[in-house]
C-alpha cells in the first residue's frame, strides 16, 4: 500500500473521509468505507500502520472467543450494554468470516479462544493493507494528530515541526488508549478532545501486572519464575491458569483477568489482596492429612517439595506471604488461600490495555461525537474495558465498523468498489 508525506509546514487540504489511526479500528472502517464508493484517507503518527495488533500478533493473534455470544457480552461489564449493538452486528463469526475473506482462515483452540491458523497478524494485515491499495486508500505516516482547526479540519504535527490541516467530510478517531506508547497509543489526544467538550474519563491500566512489595532475597531470585496450574481469586473474581513472578510483583494471564477488579480496590483503599491457590485441584482436607505426617530431620522446604510436590519459588512464596503459618491446617489453608497484598498497579505503558477515554455519554448511538457529530470515535480510545482472550479485538473491529456504518449514512452514495 502507498504511503505519502503530508503537506508542508501550514499547508491545507480537503478529503471526503479521514481516519485518524491505522490499527483494527481504523483499518477495518477504512475497509468498508473504501469498498462503498468512498476516497478514504488514512493517517497515522507511527512510520508504518498497525505496530500493537503486530505485536499482539506475537502471542498467536487471539482474534476473538467461540463462547456464546451472550456470555460473550458479559466480558465488557459495564460497557456491554453500549458495544452490544456494534458487537451484535459484527461477532465473532463475523470476524471469522472476515479473516477468512483476507485468506486468513481461523481455528478455535482448546480454550475457546479463536487464532488465524498462521498464528501471527502480518499475513492478515498484508492482505488488507493489500485490498486498501487498490482501492487507493491514501495512507499517511508520521503525522500525530493534535486537535481541531475548526469544524471538519483537523491538524497534524509533523516530524520536523511542521503543521499540516486537513478537512474533511466525516472524520473517525481510531487512536487507541495509553498502553504500549512507543507502539503509538500515547493517550495525548485527551486534551484537545475536552477542549471541544467532550466527556472524558481519566486513562487507567487494564490488564496489568502489579506491584508488590517482595523482599530483596525473594525478587533477587526467583524474578522471571513462572507460578504454573494455580487459580487467583479478587472478591468475587477468580481466575485459573499462570503468573509470572517480576522484580518489582507480579503479572501474567490469571492476575490480567482479575486487574479491573484489583485496580478499582487500589483506587478505593490504596491497596489490595490477592489470594492465590497454589493446588486448587486439591482440598484443604487432603493436603492438611498429608501434611500431618511427621517432617523428622527434613526442612520445611524439603518436606513441603516431598509432601505436596511444591516448586522452590511456591515454598518461598509461602515463606514471604505466611510466614507466620503453623499447623498441618494452617498450612494448608495458606496453600489454598495465599494473601499476597499489591500495593500499585504496574506502569499503564506496560499494559496491555487500557481503561477509559472518551465517555458513552459524550456519543451518539452511530458513535458520532455529540459535540461535533461530523466526528466518529471508535476502537479502545472509548471508555471500556475486557479481558483477554479475543474480546480486545473485537471489540475494536466492531465499534469501528459500526462507526464506518454511521460515517458512510452522512456520505452521499457512491458506486460499491467490486
Amino acid at each position: 500500500m502507498p504511503q505519502d508525506a503530508l503537506l508542508p509546514a501550514a499547508a491545507t487540504e480537503s478529503v471526503d473521509v479521514l481516519i485518524i489511526g491505522a490499527g483494527p479500528a481504523g483499518l477495518i472502517a477504512a475497509d468498508h468505507l473504501s469498498a462503498a464508493g468512498h476516497a478514504v484517507t488514512l493517517v497515522d503518527r507511527m512510520p508504518s500502520p498497525a505496530r500493537k495488533f503486530l505485536l499482539a500478533g506475537r502471542g498467536g493473534l487471539n482474534l476473538t472467543h467461540s463462547e456464546p455470544l451472550d456470555r460473550f457480552l458479559t466480558r465488557y461489564g459495564s460497557a456491554a450494554a453500549h458495544l452490544e449493538p456494534a458487537i451484535r452486528a459484527f461477532d465473532p463469526e463475523a470476524l471469522q468470516a472476515y479473516a477468512a475473506g483476507l485468506e486468513q482462515e481461523t481455528f478455535i483452540g482448546s480454550s475457546g479462544r479463536v487464532f488465524p491458523k498462521a498464528m501471527k497478524a502480518s499475513p492478515m494485515l498484508r492482505a488488507l493493507l493489500a485490498r486498501l491499495g487498490a482501492r487507493g486508500v491514501r495512507l499517511v505516516s508520521r503525522a500525530a494528530w493534535s486537535g481541531f482547526a475548526a469544524p471538519g479540519a483537523s491538524r497534524f504535527h509533523h516530524p520536523d515541526g511542521g503543521e499540516t490541516v486537513i478537512s474533511a467530510c466525516v472524520t473517525l478517531l481510531a487512536l487507541g488508549g495509553a498502553s504500549w506508547p512507543r507502539l503509538g497509543g500515547t493517550g495525548d489526544w485527551m486534551a484537545p478532545l475536552a477542549a471541544e467538550g467532550v466527556g472524558i474519563q481519566p486513562l487507567r491500566p487494564s490488564n496489568c501486572g502489579f506491584v508488590v512489595p517482595w523482599s530483596d532475597m525473594f525478587s533477587d531470585k526467583f524474578a522471571g519464575t513462572p507460578l504454573k496450574r494455580i487459580a487467583v481469586r479478587h472478591g468475587t473474581m477468580s481466575q485459573r491458569g499462570e503468573a509470572m513472578i517480576s522484580r518489582t510483583g507480579i503479572e501474567g494471564g490469571a492476575i490480567y483477568a482479575l486487574s479491573s477488579a484489583l485496580r478499582d480496590t487500589l483506587e478505593r483503599d490504596g491497596s489490595a489482596t490477592l489470594y492465590v491457590d497454589l493446588r486448587p485441584d486439591t482440598d484443604a482436607a487432603t493436603l492438611t492429612a498429608k501434611l500431618d505426617r511427621p517432617q523428622g530431620k527434613q526442612s520445611r522446604s524439603t518436606f513441603l517439595r516431598k509432601a505436596l510436590g511444591l516448586a522452590p519459588v511456591e515454598i518461598a512464596l509461602l515463606r514471604e506471604c505466611a510466614a507466620d503459618a503453623v499447623g498441618p491446617t494452617d498450612l494448608a489453608e495458606r496453600i489454598k488461600s495465599l494473601p499476597v497484598t499489591v500495593t500499585a498497579t504496574a506502569g499503564i505503558e506496560r499494559s496491555i490495555s487500557s481503561a477509559g477515554g472518551i465517555d458513552w455519554s459524550a456519543l451518539n448511538p452511530d458513535f458520532s461525537l455529540k459535540a461535533r457529530p461530523d466526528v466518529f470515535a471508535a476502537g479502545e480510545m472509548i471508555n471500556w474495558e475486557a479481558p483477554t482472550g479475543g474480546y480486545l479485538l473485537q471489540a475494536c473491529f466492531a465499534t469501528g465498523l459500526a462507526a464506518a456504518h454511521g460515517m458512510a449514512a452522512r456520505l452521499p452514495t457512491q458506486e460499491p468498489v467490486a
